[in-house]
C-alpha cells in the first residue's frame, strides 16, 4: 500500500492564475473545475471561479488549490509573511510548500521561475543540511523551500 500526499491551497479568488503559473513551473497537466461546472447558475458570482483545481506533472510534484467562495482578495488564505530575521526565520503562516530534487540544476531551474515577483527569504545556496536549500515566497503568497537531496 501506498500514500500519496498533496499540498491542497486555499485562495481568495486566484486559484487558477495560481495554478497556471505552477504548471509553466513544474510542467505538468492542469485541471480546473469552477462552481458552474458543479451547477451553480453562471449569473451567480464567483460561478467562474475555481471548486477543484490540480497541477500534476510526471515528475511527481502536485498541488491542488481551490477558490474560498465568496473571497475575492487574492492570493493564500490564511496570509501572513515569513522573514529572516538574525539568522532565523520568522514566520505567522499556517504552512510552507516543500519541494527537493536529486540535482541542484533541476532545482535551480524551478526556483528561478518561482522567484519571478517572488520575495525571497533565504537565497538557493549550499547550506549546512544540503547543497542548495533556499526560501521564497511567491506572487501568491505561497511560501516555498526548496532543496537539493542527494548527498
Amino acid at each position: 500500500m501506498s500514500i500519496q500526499t498533496t499540498t491542497h491551497l486555499n485562495f481568495r479568488g486566484n486559484a487558477r492564475q495560481a495554478l497556471a503559473f505552477y504548471q509553466s513551473v513544474f510542467g505538468g497537466h492542469l485541471v480546473i473545475k469552477t462552481y458552474a461546472d458543479f451547477g451553480m447558475p453562471a449569473h451567480v458570482p464567483g460561478a467562474d471561479k475555481v471548486v477543484f483545481g490540480l497541477v500534476a506533472a510526471e515528475n511527481g510534484f502536485r498541488v491542488m488549490g481551490y477558490d474560498i467562495p465568496g473571497q475575492t482578495a487574492g492570493g493564500i488564505a490564511s496570509g501572513g509573511s515569513t522573514r529572516r530575521e538574525n539568522g532565523v526565520t520568522i514566520t505567522d503562516q499556517a504552512l510552507f510548500v516543500s519541494i527537493s530534487a536529486d540535482d541542484l540544476d533541476e532545482l535551480q531551474r524551478h526556483w528561478n521561475a518561482l522567484a519571478v515577483d517572488a520575495t525571497v527569504v533565504e537565497p538557493l545556496a549550499a547550506s549546512a543540511w544540503s547543497a542548495g536549500f533556499g526560501m521564497l515566497t511567491d506572487r501568491f503568497g505561497v511560501t516555498w523551500t526548496v532543496s537539493v537531496t542527494a548527498s
